[in-house]
């Protein structure tokens, strides 16, 4: 169990995050300002069991923070930082899976049910994915409906879409179109 929990703000190309990390590593990361970051981070706290309370550390965040930031800069392609999962074993297999899927590429929720043996999952999957704590570095923004339409995103699709166009991610739909989620 971890002992402190830090967190850091940065800003992004996407608006403002909220980093948290473990003396094992980055656990959550969340799409907002401090005062609402640290608000959903106290919930996830109480969730996951955690049972400790976030304390303000920029330097348990820093790794992490640069390598965020060459990512939006076009830098970088993967992360190797160390990160730390809190959830369910099925949520750990689905965000191990989505982790497997390479920087400008895309996969279906079915694609993810298939690759881990659940091929009736598909809604599970789409749950999983959406409680993934540590979006960007998980890359659950590379699943997008069987159809080939940008479907759901924690952070909303405008910024699903924005990290699909910075990794020139091949979508069957364009971009710039408000189709309805199906």
């Amino acid at each position: 169990m971890a002992k402190e929990l830090g967190y850091t703000t940065m800003e992004s190309p996407i608006g403002p995050l909220v980093l948290a990390s473990t003396e094992e590593g980055l656990c959550y990361i969340e799409f907002a300002d401090e005062e609402y970051g640290l608000e959903t981070l106290h919930r996830w706290c109480k969730k996951t069991f955690l049972g400790i309370s976030p304390e303000r550390d920029d330097a348990i965040n820093e790794t992490a923070k640069m390598q965020i930031n060459e990512y939006f800069a076009g830098e970088r392609q993967k992360f190797d930082l160390p990160i730390v999962l809190y959830g369910t074993p099925f949520q750990k297999t689905v965000w191990n899976e989505l982790k497997n899927i390479p920087y400008g590429e895309t996969r279906s929720y079915k694609d993810i049910a298939l690759a881990i043996g659940a091929s009736k999952a598909v809604r599970a999957i789409g749950g999983a994915n959406n409680r993934n704590p540590i979006p960007i570095i998980i890359p659950c923004h590379r699943v997008i409906g069987s159809n080939g339409a940008m479907v759901g995103y924690g952070g909303g699709l405008s910024i699903k879409e924005h990290l699909l166009t910075l990794e020139d991610a091949q979508v069957s739909m364009q971009l710039s179109s408000n189709s309805a989620v199906r």
